[in-house]
């Protein structure tokens, strides 16, 4: 047993790094004769470092030998990155869209009232009876009705409450001379981006026009009209300039759809489609701009030319 422990002790020892932690003793371990005094010199302070490292090394043992008696398909999972939950995929953003909220709702409801013309300019919009319709309170029919006052198709007036917005002739002749330049925009960068599904869509949507106006339909060509419109803003290939073109045209749609579709506007629009959509098709930029800003202004003459006349009448 002292020649075991002796044994131990001294390979310990003789190792380069002990060898020289001994040597910086003073007396130095050759000067001990007996093994016996030996041992009882090394023991306390090599004793604990074997027990340390002989620990250590067994510990790394055991686990190598549980990693490898698991399957590849386990070591493989293991090694890769943690899965996440399936409520964190929930609560990530990207994972789904959260539901519009009920003033968003009844903001569109009443924006689709408005544009279409159920809601006409200047009609006032009581809270209390806009939640009965709806069956909500009247928070968020407070809210949506800002919603539609930041969009400008509603505004709140002292002592009379929210109302349908009501241009004047001043202002809607300013938002015509805008939009003209937006969708000439549009129509310059569909002439140089647009594909071929942007062709199809446009000359589909001018067929539909021109059915409308030789059937002396209004409303069907009022749908036609925006889908050719839509379909030539979405050729611009520019989704920022599409929204806000959009924005500003919803606007414009209660005034457009009440005062500027009859037989002769509806026969000389189709001619201007036409222009247009074949300077798109030609790739000619600076006559799809031109021929488009030529369009805007006829529709903006017929508009003032009729609403005026309304505004003098009322």
């Amino acid at each position: 047993m002292t020649e075991r422990r002796l044994t131990r002790g001294v390979a310990f020892m003789v190792s380069p790094f002990n060898d020289r932690r001994l040597q910086r003793c003073r007396s130095g371990w050759r000067k001990f004769a007996c093994k016996d005094i030996l041992l009882a010199y090394i023991r306390p302070f090599y004793r604990r470092r074997f027990a340390m490292s002989t620990s250590a090394m067994k510990s790394s043992e055991s686990t190598a030998r549980m990693v490898s008696k698991r399957s590849p398909a386990i070591v493989k999972r293991a090694s890769g990155p943690p899965k996440r939950s399936a409520g964190a995929a929930k609560r990530s953003p990207g994972a789904a869209k959260r539901p519009a909220s009920l003033a968003s709702r009844l903001a569109t409801a009443l924006e689709a009232d408005i544009v279409s013309g159920r809601l006409r300019p200047g009609t006032r919009l009581d809270e209390q009876a806009l939640a009965r319709r709806f069956k909500a309170s009247r928070t968020p029919v407070r809210e949506a009705l800002r919603q539609l006052e930041s969009r400008g198709m509603v505004e709140n007036r002292p002592r009379q409450g929210a109302q349908v917005m009501q241009l004047s002739l001043a202002s809607l002749i300013e938002m015509f001379e805008t939009m003209a330049w937006l969708e000439a925009a549009c129509a310059s960068l569909a002439a140089r981006r647009h594909t071929q599904v942007d062709r199809d869509a446009i000359q589909a949507a001018h067929e539909a026009c021109v059915s409308a106006q030789q059937a002396l339909d209004p409303a069907a060509f009022y749908r036609a009209n925006t889908q050719w419109h839509e379909a030539l803003y979405a050729a611009s290939q520019n989704r920022y300039l599409e929204q806000e073109t959009l924005l500003l045209r919803n606007r414009l749609e209660p005034y457009r759809r009440a005062i500027t579709f009859h037989e002769g506007l509806m026969s000389l629009s189709v001619q201007e489609h036409q222009r247009i959509a074949e300077a798109i098709f030609a790739m000619d930029e600076a006559r799809a701009m031109s021929e488009m800003r030529g369009h805007l202004d006829t529709l903006r003459n017929d508009a003032v030319r009729t609403y005026g006349a309304l505004l003098r009448t009322e």
